[in-house]
């Protein structure tokens, strides 16, 4: 009985978790207004989750430090914060085999950049 119910709500994450990760849209973000500063930004997709502290200087990314990202098997796609400050855009490829954590780090970059 026990494993049933574990079995189910097992089911259920990994269901919520893929419809959030794939209900995921990254949209680039005008950095003109915002001030310079460090800005927060988290993702929680269950199974994978991003918190990120982005900083902007001169209407730049000058560093984005990835402070936490829960995964199994996404740690391929912590490069992603570096991509972002290189290209200075959130339409950077995400990495083969990390697909779901690069978009996860990516929407708690958007998501630091909107607050």
């Amino acid at each position: 009985m026990i494993c049933s119910v574990l079995a189910i709500n097992y089911i259920k994450r990994i269901s919520n978790y893929k419809e959030k990760v794939n209900n995921i849209i990254i949209q680039e973000v005008n950095l003109d207004n915002k001030k310079d500063g460090k800005y927060i930004g988290e993702f929680d997709a269950d199974v994978i989750s991003a918190k990120v502290e982005v900083e902007i200087k001169d209407k730049k990314i000058s560093n984005i430090n990835l402070i936490e990202h829960k995964t199994d098997r996404g740690a391929t796609a912590e490069v992603i914060p570096q991509k972002v400050v290189d290209s200075q855009t959130l339409k950077v490829d995400v990495i083969s085999g990390a697909t779901n954590s690069s978009k996860v780090i990516l929407k708690a970059i958007e998501n630091a950049l909107t607050k």
